[in-house]
């Protein structure tokens, strides 16, 4: 598999009213994606709410990704678990159904230690889909620290990072000694932003882009950003950034995938409410959101407040 570079989103899961999946808006969504020019789509991540997701609804979103975007953009499908045997099982069920690559997020609540990554890792790149590794120290209440990146990215298979810790000083240690190492060795070993405030940071750094929950709704925007930074054009790259900053801030004014989700509904694009025991948006914080997006995102309807 190519090396990944650019942005990819994290796809909400639309949900209708009665909190049943909205396949018919997953398909659009996707679409939209594509025809806005989207580098690469990830379904069932944390912005999805797959914690909440019964198999038979995963594998159905699966599906109609791959049918989809299979040879348009890479599908990167989250296949994380705190239980190894599980991941192994997502793993495989996304290899088989046509994915590109495998997002494995570190296991959470257990805390495990280097030894246990080590050997989860290693367990789920056997099935032969790439795997990016997933490190959101927020989430899961354990960081994985550049050294074991490093030590990880030796592991056939494993073939990039999503990195989430929020520490620029450490997402710069990872590509200096785990990708550039690979690279030289022949090996690509992709460096993602997890957070949509650090892509140009993280590419100035020598990064590759951006997994973003923002390109929900501004997918054009997202990947003129990361093309533009990737390209050198910085000056761009930062003018883009700022446009975009008090969506960005938005969009985690509460527990994601909250207000995104409200902003896709808000905009007229599929979105719905999220699933228990995630709740709706305040009040207060709906005013905030939407006041934000009344200034940078036109409704498909043409309506306005």
């Amino acid at each position: 598999m190519n090396e990944l570079r650019g942005a990819f989103t994290a796809l909400i899961t639309p949900m209708h009213e009665n909190g049943e999946p909205d396949y018919d808006g997953f398909r659009e969504l996707i679409r939209f994606q594509l025809a806005e020019g989207i580098d690469g789509i990830v379904p069932l991540g944390t912005t999805g709410e797959t914690p909440t997701l019964e198999e038979d609804e995963e594998e159905k979103l699966i599906r109609i990704a791959v049918e989809e975007a299979k040879g348009k953009v890479p599908i990167i499908i989250g296949t994380g678990s705190n239980n190894t045997s599980y991941a192994v099982l997502y793993t495989r069920r996304a290899r088989d159904l046509g994915a590109d690559a495998a997002l494995v997020v570190t296991p959470y609540y257990n805390k495990p230690n280097d030894e246990g990554l080590l050997r989860h890792f290693k367990a789920v790149a056997a099935l032969g889909l790439p795997v990016i590794i997933y490190n959101i120290a927020s989430r899961t209440g354990r960081n994985i620290s550049a050294a074991l990146i490093e030590e990880l990215s030796r592991i056939p298979g494993i073939i990039g990072v999503k990195e989430a810790s929020g520490d620029v000083v450490q997402m710069g240690d990872i590509i200096r000694d785990a990708a550039a190492k690979r690279r030289a060795e022949g090996r690509p070993f992709t460096v993602l932003s997890g957070d949509d405030g650090l892509t140009v940071p993280l590419i100035a750094l020598g990064g590759d882009g951006v997994i973003s929950v923002i390109s929900n709704l501004v997918p054009g925007k997202v990947a003129a950003l990361a093309k533009a930074c990737l390209a050198g054009n910085f000056e761009e790259g930062r003018r883009l950034h700022y446009e975009l900053l008090p969506l960005i801030k938005a969009a985690f004014i509460e527990t994601n995938p909250i207000p995104i989700k409200a902003a896709m509904t808000w905009a007229g694009l599929p979105g719905g409410p999220a699933r228990l025991p995630l709740g709706t948006l305040s009040p207060e914080n709906a005013k905030r959101l939407y006041a934000v997006l009344e200034s940078l995102v036109p409704r498909k309807d043409g309506r306005t407040g």
